[in-house]
């Protein structure tokens, strides 16, 4: 599966322009993570790419019948539902033993019969990725997926997501506020402009797999990128002067 992403423009209803000359493509089996200041339109780009969002100029091609995950910034359960109920929206077919097992695979299990709101925010968050892999996703689409949890939930949290990637290989486009998160999980970054937005720099990370956001290499990588870029993450690219 391979992506195209062409959006010419995509503009407001008061005519502000939010987006303007963004392209790029992602590759069957490709982590791309997405990193621009807040404004940029980075959870529009994923709402136009998820087919949420068709009032723009330009195109996006996937191939016909291409099977979509998305998680977003929420969990986005049914408060109404159960833990396995949520899951059978996305796969009515599921068996009763199919969804223990899976729940059981992200620690879970116990917590089948039980409802959102008798979960941790962690927890939460894992049933929303399961249900993001529900489908067997050829595409998945994670918007700050891993925001606003305490440092050791997320860390589980980017390693189930790891885990569950190196099995399915689904194409993985990831939007992110921290550098240090982006060059831990993807094989590649693209960093946005502010708005209107476009890609400015689209870096390969070629760092070994496995790495988690503390590890020595990512934070030597990421403070190379702003030195050698210091406005990286405010939406320039400026190069930095040599001494």
């Amino acid at each position: 599966m391979t992506l195209h992403v062409a959006i010419h423009n995509k503009q407001w209803d008061d005519a502000r322009c939010a987006i303007r000359g963004l392209q790029f493509d992602v590759a069957a089996g490709e982590f791309v993570a997405i990193v621009g200041p807040s404004g940029a339109g980075k959870s529009t780009l994923l709402k136009i790419i998820g087919g949420l969002d068709t009032r723009y100029d330009g195109q996006v091609t996937l191939p016909a019948a291409t099977r979509l995950g998305t998680m977003f910034q929420e969990p986005r359960l049914m408060p109404w539902l159960t833990v396995q109920q949520n899951l059978r929206l996305v796969r009515p077919d599921a068996t009763r033993e199919h969804l223990h097992a899976l729940l059981g695979s992200v620690g879970l299990q116990a917590y089948a019969d039980h409802f959102p709101n008798q979960l941790s925010g962690g927890m939460q968050r894992r049933v929303a990725l399961l249900r993001a892999f529900m489908v067997e996703p050829q595409l998945l689409l994670l918007d700050e997926p891993f925001q606003s949890l305490d440092a050791p939930t997320a860390a589980q949290l980017r390693t189930l997501l790891q885990d569950l990637c190196r099995h399915r290989q689904p194409s993985v486009l990831f939007v992110t506020h921290s550098l240090p998160e982006a060059l831990a999980l993807a094989s590649r970054v693209l960093f946005l402009s502010a708005g209107p937005s476009r890609v400015i720099l689209d870096w390969r990370v070629d760092l070994p797999a496995g790495r988690c956001i503390e590890s020595p290499a990512v934070l030597d990588l990421a403070a190379q990128l702003l030195v050698r870029h210091p406005a990286l993450l405010s939406g320039g690219v400026q190069t930095a002067p040599t001494a």
